[in-house]
């Protein structure tokens, strides 16, 4: 059953509109995670790979409905009685492996959580998480929260990766090992749209709809609550393996685990400083600088007598000044929208969100056609099968539509580029490429013609020789991939 809203325990009311995924669409059937991706794998575009991920995510819900009824606006309970439906994204026997891996670190990739009796305590050691200390903590009561699975498990990076393209904003995800019979974490609300994922065993959740206002989709998480500020759930469930659970911004929650069994869940998150606020704290400094340096008006000075008529000691006075001066911010503000560069603030949002962004995960045919499964290599005592040969007639497109942005800026016009980015946020500085003005044309054209292969010659560059060599830095940053191998093994 797929229920908005369970008011109290024990009654669900079922969702009006539930449609099962058409058996069609890739993302419609079985197989498990594993066996989804690989399907998806063979969907030409990645904006529809993802769009049919995200269908998948909230099935048999539509995509539609729920952006229409739900997203930014109220949570969704889906119970699938599919217990596999999650099969392969992650595991208890996953995250013993990244502890077996040696790379988790306390703080850094992992917390030891508790919350008893009111009380919300972290207890991380320092250095590294050994499976030994991290399965004492377990066995003690402590939850486990593994921060950015994606780092350690190739699913959940490859989930992500197509999922990000979907939301134009980062994708993230933690998961979460709470042993039976206990809680890990205190109520409170969140800065991002919710999906919780029950992977194993079962959870008994709250939902509280924001108490005010200010809290409907905060643009900050809230600190640690106690019971006796929540008042009553708008939603009381108990999760078990496959269903899905998901919360906007602001709506409080805590989850704990019953006696009988133990909790693993994967939370993936969208949509943090996402806002139309938040765009505007780009937009409307760049307007200021924009409207300074091209209108007088906004360089002339203040009256000299404004102090003595205006500021809050003022503010009840009624005086022809005041009015005249509140008349005068009112008409800058207004005319500052004509000074906007809106197309440059979204580019600048698009800039980092690729930064943002997780590396695409190639699919075989994929690595073979890329910079990735080029194979140079040494052999019989030097290197071999190193030049890359790209002519006018090699077939080309981009790897992914989301993985590149043209952006104008003061030192020149750059592409930016996701391909190089790591599994770990941020690690890396943001990847691009300085492009000759002239490119952008041919920049544009990749984007547009994507997802059909195009010849080289077809390129808007002035010469052959540019085309060619456009296409073959391109290809060497792993951009562009040809439509056969280039190189026959």
């Amino acid at each position: 059953s797929i229920s908005p809203e369970i008011p109290c325990p024990g009654r669900s009311r079922l969702h009006p509109h539930a449609e099962a995924p058409a058996e069609a669409s890739p993302a419609g059937r079985g197989g498990g995670v594993v066996g989804l991706l690989r399907r998806l794998g063979r969907v030409e575009d990645s904006r529809q790979r993802a769009a049919e991920l995200f269908r998948w995510l909230v099935a048999p819900v539509a995509p539609g409905e729920f952006l229409g009824r739900h997203w930014e606006r109220a949570p969704l309970l889906v119970r699938r009685g599919d217990p596999g439906y999650y099969a392969g994204l992650f595991s208890t026997a996953d995250f013993d492996a990244a502890l077996r891996g040696g790379e988790v670190h306390f703080g850094t990739h992992l917390d030891v959580t508790s919350y008893a009796e009111g009380v919300r305590e972290t207890h991380n050691p320092s250095g590294r998480a050994l499976p030994a200390v991290v399965w004492d903590f377990y066995q003690n009561g402590c939850s486990l929260r593994l921060l950015s699975p994606q780092a350690f498990s190739p699913t959940v990076w490859h989930f992500l990766s197509i999922l990000q393209e979907h939301f134009g904003s980062m994708a993230g995800a933690n998961t979460y090992l709470t042993p039976p019979g206990t809680q890990g974490f205190a109520p409170h609300y969140d800065d991002i749209e919710a999906f919780v994922l029950q992977l194993e065993g079962k959870k008994h959740w709250r939902v509280y709809s924001p108490r005010t206002d200010a809290e409907v989709l905060p643009q900050f998480s809230s600190a640690n609550l106690t019971q006796a500020e929540l008042g009553e759930p708008m939603l009381e469930t108990v999760l078990e393996a496959g269903d899905l659970l998901y919360f906007p911004r602001g709506f409080i929650h805590q989850g704990d685990c019953l006696p009988d069994a133990h909790s693993l869940h994967i939370t993936v998150s969208s949509y943090q400083r996402n806002s139309w606020g938040d765009f505007l704290e780009k937009l409307l400094p760049a307007a200021l600088q924009m409207a300074l340096e091209e209108d007088v008006e906004y360089r002339q000075g203040l009256p000299m007598d404004y102090l003595g008529y205006m500021g809050v000691t003022n503010s009840d006075a009624v005086d022809a000044r005041r009015t005249a001066f509140m008349g005068k911010v009112q008409s800058l503000i207004k005319k500052l929208v004509n000074y906007a560069p809106i197309d440059a603030a979204v580019d600048q949002r698009a800039k980092s969100f690729l930064h943002d962004c997780l590396p695409p995960v190639l699919t075989q045919s994929e690595k073979a056609q890329s910079m990735y499964g080029f194979p140079a290599r040494w052999q019989d005592g030097g290197p071999c099968d190193v030049d890359i040969l790209i002519t006018k007639d090699t077939q080309v497109r981009l790897l992914r539509h989301g993985i590149i942005r043209l952006c104008n800026e003061e030192a020149g016009v750059m592409l930016y580029y996701t391909t190089e980015n790591s599994r770990v946020y941020h690690k890396e500085e943001p990847k691009f490429l300085e492009i000759d003005p002239e490119y952008t044309d041919s920049i544009e054209f990749l984007l547009s013609s994507y997802p059909n292969h195009v010849s080289v010659d077809t390129l808007p560059c002035e010469t052959l020789e540019d085309k060619i060599s456009l296409a073959t830095l391109l290809f060497e940053k792993g951009i562009l991939t040809t439509k056969k191998p280039l190189v026959q093994v």
